[in-house]
């Protein structure tokens, strides 16, 4: 499999090189007109300072009238260019936060997980926030060129009327950024902390959601709200300290220009008051002091948000830039239903060996859970090939030589705790909306007593993770989505444990009839489905240890009469 994040690795400098070339041309346009604002910014008052030049020395009506339509040339460009300057550079970097958004969410998806070391809800915090502020550098970059005519047009403007004003302006905006930089780097070096801390309490908290029930079975949950409370308080402290930083760079930069703001205009009433300059120019001083604090604001602040943008695509890069964990096979599965397990030991698994022939039945009754989900885990594929001893194969191939999607198109292996997502009882059975056997794995996971409960039928609404279902609803549904699946074999671990005796009852015989002459595997200790099996496997310290029917091991094998019996 190969994809094209995994062709290279990709730096965060890297991503926000590529954001800012494939946006070129929204942000050469955005950058003309936003300076064309800037320029339009500066030059009323220096349309003011000539207005009043030329009014006091000709005091004529035509000389006002001109004067009042510059005026409005002025304004109307001030107006349309960041009208429409803002809309091109607010489409590109919505469009861009979109681009990486999928990206990374892409990345999150594959079959073959990322080598990083973040959880699920690091990587979603990843896929918003980072997104959307490595995008920002879109309007960074325009905004700082056109930030920087006027910064220019003001040093100009006020260098034609003395060249001490013009070297002010531009001495005092070097200060003023030099300055700033070394803040600059503090928040880039904060932003980046304070963002996988706060992806770290994401994570922490959708951990603590998907395991709410348990932890309250056993009394854990204070525990647990401790353990978040810590994480959560680490990412409050680090959120305080970047806000201070913040908070010193913005008063710094406001105290900065300000500053210079006032040194050009007393250095200008100096002037005037010593006849160096004219009224007029006086007058246009005056105003490009107080116009330029804007700018010199935008310009002194662009800094900061590069860093921050910087901060959040070396994040995006943890993820798009991590090698997968393994290096599939190019190969698909031959058609068949063989199931075989040579000789793997992996975590509590010690030289487990079975086969399922194709057509078959077959349950494995294990007496350690560890044990089963380790099984589970080697058949998913969630564990590579090469971290584990032994071989898998599906219709006589290794596992090892075969593509990831194209084994779990043909092989699915259904968990215990399968994911209930927002949508309807139908779009959670058949999420692709191309499954032909809705109805018989409706009526084989004996979910109609849901559908039935309600008005809409397979178009109920099902929120989040199935909170409006019970226990036994959700695990129904999540076998309901498997059996529709109708692949070529299919694994079960558990499908019944939240279910009544009789429910289960019904659910094995209907399972059993609807995946006759399909290959079905299923790991439980549950009798309706034990029984229901062609044979069963005893898994037992990580090997099986005996084989035969439901019934007949009932009769014979005292310990797996006590492992099953009800």
């Amino acid at each position: 499999m190969t994809t094209p994040d995994t062709q290279r690795p990709r730096p965060g400098s890297d991503i926000l090189r590529t954001a800012l070339r494939r946006n070129v041309g929204a942000m050469t346009w955005g950058t003309v007109l936003m300076g064309m604002y800037q320029a339009g910014e500066t030059a009323f008052p220096i349309a003011l300072g000539l207005i009043v030049e030329h009014t006091m020395r000709d005091r004529s009506l035509g000389a006002l009238a001109l004067s009042i339509g510059a005026l409005a040339v002025i304004i109307t460009t001030v107006s349309l260019s960041w009208r429409f300057g803002m809309r091109i550079l607010q489409k590109a970097n919505t469009t861009e936060a979109h681009r990486w958004r999928v990206r990374v969410a892409a990345c999150g998806l594959q079959p073959v997980a990322r080598d990083t070391d973040l959880k699920s809800g690091e990587v979603l915090t990843i896929a918003t926030e980072d997104a959307d502020q490595t995008a920002d550098i879109i309007e960074v970059v325009p905004l700082l060129i056109s930030s920087l005519v006027a910064v220019v047009v003001a040093a100009v403007a006020l260098g034609l009327a003395d060249v001490r004003l013009g070297l002010l302006v531009i001495v005092g905006t070097v200060a003023i950024l030099s300055i700033l930089s070394v803040l600059s780097k503090r928040i880039g070096a904060g932003t980046r902390e304070q963002q996988a801390r706060v992806a770290r309490a994401g994570a922490k908290v959708a951990d603590l959601i998907t395991g709410l029930r348990p932890l309250h079975g056993f009394g854990g949950n204070h525990a647990a709200f401790g353990s978040y409370r810590k994480v959560s308080t680490e990412a409050k402290q680090q959120a305080i300290t970047v806000a201070r930083v913040n908070g010193a760079y913005t008063g710094a930069a406001l105290a900065l220009n300000a500053i210079l703001a006032a040194a050009v205009t007393l250095t200008a009433g100096w002037l005037a008051f010593d006849d160096q300059i004219t009224i007029g120019e006086l007058v246009m001083a005056v105003g490009l002091a107080q116009f330029i604090m804007e700018p010199l604001k935008l310009f002194s602040e662009m800094p900061k948000y590069v860093m921050i943008a910087r901060a959040s695509a070396e994040r995006m890069a943890l993820v798009l830039a991590a090698p997968p964990v393994t290096t599939p096979g190019p190969e698909r599965p031959a058609p068949g239903g063989d199931l075989e397990v040579d000789c793997v030991r992996h975590g509590s698994l010690r030289k487990l060996k079975f086969q399922v022939s194709a057509g078959e039945f077959v349950a494995i009754a294990a007496y350690q859970a560890r044990a089963a989900a380790d099984l589970a885990s080697v058949l998913a594929v969630n564990v590579p090939p090469e971290d584990y001893d032994g071989v898998v194969r599906i219709s006589g191939q290794e596992l090892a030589d075969l593509s990831v999607e194209a084994v779990r198109e043909h092989m699915l292996v259904n968990p215990y705790d399968g994911e209930i997502f927002a949508g309807t009882l139908r779009t959670n059975i058949d999420p692709s909306g191309t499954s032909r056997t809705v109805p018989e794995a409706v009526e084989a996971s004996m979910l109609t007593d849901v559908v039935a409960l309600h008005r809409e039928g397979l178009d109920y609404g099902v929120r989040d993770r199935g909170a409006n279902l019970s226990g036994g609803q959700r695990q129904r549904l999540s076998l309901a989505r498997a059996l529709a699946a109708d692949t070529e074999v299919l694994v079960l671990h558990d499908p019944t444990t939240a279910v009544d005796a009789v429910t289960e009852q019904l659910i094995a015989r209907n399972v059993a009839a609807l995946r006759r002459g399909r290959t079905t595997l299923v790991i439980t200790s549950s009798p309706a489905l034990l029984d229901a099996a062609d044979r069963v496997l005893v898994l037992d310290d990580g090997v099986i240890t005996a084989e035969d029917t439901h019934r007949n091991l009932l009769a014979t094998d005292e310990a797996y009469c006590r492992a099953v019996a009800r």
